[in-house]
């Protein structure tokens, strides 16, 4: 590290002798001890120092002598932040002592640990081999994604920046700071600003911890290995967007070759080994678990160019005052106008996605939703997990086990208020087929989190069919409340003593006297019939005055209030011994002589099979990406056990037979997804008639792909994978209904094979 620094500068001297006595009051060098300091030549902030004694090393940050711009140089900053994710095994340097006391060196200054490794003040790594900068690029972005993936108030730093609105505030304080310091007017700055404001993101409401000036020469890299071992320089770090952390990041591939901020800092177009901006998108975007579509993509380069111009200018204008922190500062007075001329040429042309070529591309409200939806699960959902385990554990034997846990209904006020909620239905929230199945992936990862959002089972499917099928008083009675969350919903179809598969077999008969309609037969597996908030149930039933040459026009479906007389709930049901409590259970209900006004009839007599088609097109695909998700957390579990756990003389996942298992899960996964993704995209752009095979090949691929998935990771863990210890177990149980629920597979494969046969006589026809 010598050879980073300098003899420390006039400016910046300060008096070894009282940091000498300080730093021995606080137990960090032996008093007798030679102390040696000398100053980093890098860095253009907060002055920093190398601080020595024969024995150890530490650095020193403090903020510059003299007159400072309102709002920077925050070392206290720097400290907490660095404090919390040092504590949380994030790398960086390990902070020993903040202190306040301006008498000990004249500013306020923090200590921390002196990590040894390499650092790049280059961006272009020149002198290193192709593929070791392909291999330190990409080491970069995973440490990013990693940091975007921190959870706030695991660190407890929810208070540490303002949270929602980042990119308004970020253009309002860089405007602010660079008028703070220009030393000439410079039109293109006021443009970019301008144009900034005006172009704002539509949705800025992730809230992560971003660094704020993240560059390959802020990190530590290992001395041998392509390994982040320490970020550095947390002067602007703040809670908000994490996309303008990447985009800051990505910022040099886009300048063009003519471009030198400084001697080290220039374009990375055209070097060998860089990888593209594609590539490092795609890497951060699975290190997360996003989509690589980043919407606004040039608004954040923009805003990027615009911060490192008013940094530069901030730079050059403590040049001018002479209380700069590295003896090139001069040198950045001169690039603050080309960088916004090339901010502006960024932001106002479209540029081109690197994946805008993926198959199957959300829109941009659709991603917006999803980022939502990913940060509120990781903030809010996967942390009450616990608790909501906690309580069905404690009233297993009780009736409360049929009510929602309070932690749950809290959740859903919050996912409401952040405007998460009725995702599912495209008319209420504006999202498509293919927006919403990546959100349903994301939700399949936690058991009650679609209820979370208002988008569980049944009432999906209930909502969806009295939003299309329903009468306007229907809607008003019914749907209106459960979009609200006010009440919850079942739907009666399978009975228990005929082969259901067939739903024309059904027994439960429906007759009209006079303006009522009397429903008698048995009906069961009527999920979420258990929840004291289920206050109506669709039924499917046999019209007795229908025409019986006809096998699909005989069938009705019919609103029955649950507290109608004559309606009764005989038992929970259990899957593999669980009663499934959380989900409202899955109830056998018998109607006996109910009766219900004609207006309850859904669409008309005779026409529950045209709405069940309807119904079950979205339901299928919202089940089949959740069971994608659970797949991917049960991959997830795999893994770690895999990599944790030892036999014969070697770790698990070396067992070639564990590795294959690892490598089918994950090729099981990806084809399940692209084929859901398919299906969505077709719901959206044909109609769910013609995309009947779609959907019928995903439900058999599906249930199929996660059964497979999690038996093998239950077979990784071994005992504990069956246990309770363990979620391996209820999920198996989840999935492998999936294979009978909405129609076996076989009911599927024969669809399948049908429609298949058609399109193949289609064909045929079409050549003759």
């Amino acid at each position: 590290m010598d050879e980073l620094t300098t003899p420390v500068r006039q400016h910046h001297e300060l008096c070894v002798g009282r940091l000498q006595t300080y730093l021995s009051v606080k137990s960090q060098v032996p008093n007798n001890d030679t102390l040696t300091v000398r100053q980093y030549s890098a860095g253009q902030s907060n002055p920093t120092f190398l601080i020595q004694t024969p024995s150890k090393s530490y650095v020193l940050r403090k903020k510059p002598p003299g007159e400072l711009l309102p709002g920077a140089h925050k070392v206290d900053r720097e400290y907490r932040v660095q404090k919390a994710l040092f504590s949380a095994g994030f790398p960086v340097p390990q902070p020993l002592l903040h202190c306040t006391d301006a008498e000990v060196i004249g500013t306020e200054f923090y200590l921390m640990q002196h990590v040894k490794g390499r650092i790049f003040r280059d961006l272009r790594l020149p002198g290193v081999s192709a593929a070791e900068r392909t291999a330190l690029y990409v080491a970069a972005v995973e440490v990013l994604a990693k940091l975007h993936s921190m959870d706030l108030v695991s660190l407890n730093l929810e208070g540490y920046g303002k949270g929602r609105g980042y990119c308004r505030r970020q253009v309002s304080t860089w405007t602010k700071q660079y008028t703070a310091a220009a030393h000439r007017d410079i039109p293109a700055m006021n443009e970019l600003s301008d144009w900034l404001m005006k172009n704002l993101p539509a949705n800025d409401n992730e809230v992560a911890l971003v660094h704020g000036d993240f560059r390959l020469d802020n990190l530590i890299f290992h001395p041998t290995e392509a390994r982040v071992i320490a970020v550095l320089d947390w002067e602007l770090s703040t809670t908000g967007q994490p996309l303008a952390d990447l985009a800051y990041f990505l910022m040099p591939h886009y300048w063009p070759t003519s471009l030198n901020v400084i001697s080290t800092m220039g374009s990375l177009r055209g070097i060998e080994g860089i990888p593209t901006v594609g590539d490092l998108i795609s890497i951060y975007s699975r290190c997360r678990g996003i989509p690589s579509a980043l919407p606004q993509l040039n608004f954040y380069l923009a805003l990027s160019v615009f911060k490192m111009a008013g940094i530069a200018q901030g730079i050059y204008a403590r040049h001018l005052l002479g209380n700069a922190s590295a003896p090139n500062a001069a040198q950045f007075g001169q690039c603050v106008e080309p960088l916004a001329k090339v901010a502006l040429q960024i932001a106002q042309r479209s540029l081109t996605d690197p994946r805008e070529d993926r198959l199957f591309l959300q829109t941009a409200k659709g991603q917006a939703a999803l980022q939502q939806v990913k940060h509120f699960m990781r903030q809010y959902v996967l942390p009450a997990q616990e608790e909501v385990a906690e309580y069905y554990s404690k009233h297993a034997q009780s009736p409360q086990r049929w009510n929602t846990p309070q932690i749950i209904e809290d959740l859903k006020v919050k996912s409401r208020e952040a405007g998460l909620w009725n995702l599912f239905l495209p008319a209420v929230s504006g999202l498509t087929q293919l927006d919403y199945a990546y959100i349903a992936e994301e939700t399949g990862r936690c058991l009650f989190a679609p209820e979370v959002f208002n988008c569980q089972a049944p009432d999906t499917g209930n909502m969806e069919v009295l939003h299309m099928f329903g009468s306007e008083e229907q809607k008003r009675k019914w749907l209106e409340p459960l979009l609200r969350g006010e009440i919850r919903s079942c739907f009666c179809m399978t009975e228990p003593d005929v082969a259901s598969s067939d739903a024309t077999n059904m027994e439960c008969t429906l007759h009209r006297e006079e303006d009522n309609f009397v429903i008698n037969g048995k009906k069961w597996w009527s999920s979420g019939a258990g929840n004291p908030q289920c206050k109506v149930a669709i039924v499917m039933c046999r019209s007795s005055s229908q025409d019986a040459g006809s096998r699909h026009s005989q069938h009705s479906m019919i609103l029955v209030p649950m507290d109608t007389p004559g309606v009764k709930l005989i038992r929970p049901l259990t899957v593999f011994g669980q009663d499934d409590a959380i989900h409202g259970g899955h109830f056998e209900v018998h109607f006996e002589n109910v009766r219900v006004p004609a207006s309850n009839i859904i669409l008309g007599e005779g026409r529950g099979f045209e709405i069940a088609q309807g119904r079950l097109g979205p339901g299928r695909l919202h089940h089949c990406m959740r069971a994608v998700g659970l797949a991917e957390f049960a991959l997830e579990l795999l893994c770690q056990r895999a990599t944790s756990r030892r036999t014969f003389g070697k770790t698990l996942y070396q067992h070639e037979v564990v590795a294959h298992w690892i490598a089918e899960c994950r090729l099981m996964i990806e084809q399940t997804r692209l084929l859901t993704l398919q299906a969505a995209h077709a719901l959206d752009t044909l109609g769910s008639r013609a995309a009947r095979k779609q959907i019928a090949m995903i439900k058999v691929a599906a249930a199929r792909m996660a059964c497979k998935v999690v038996d093998c990771a239950i077979q990784v863990y071994g005992g504990a994978g069956v246990s309770g210890d363990f979620p391996l177990a209820q999920m198996y149980s989840n999935v492998r209904t999936l294979r009978l629920a909405d129609g076996p597979d076989e009911v599927h494969l024969s669809s399948i094979a049908h429609l298949e046969l058609r399109d193949q006589l289609k064909k045929t026809q079409a050549k003759l």
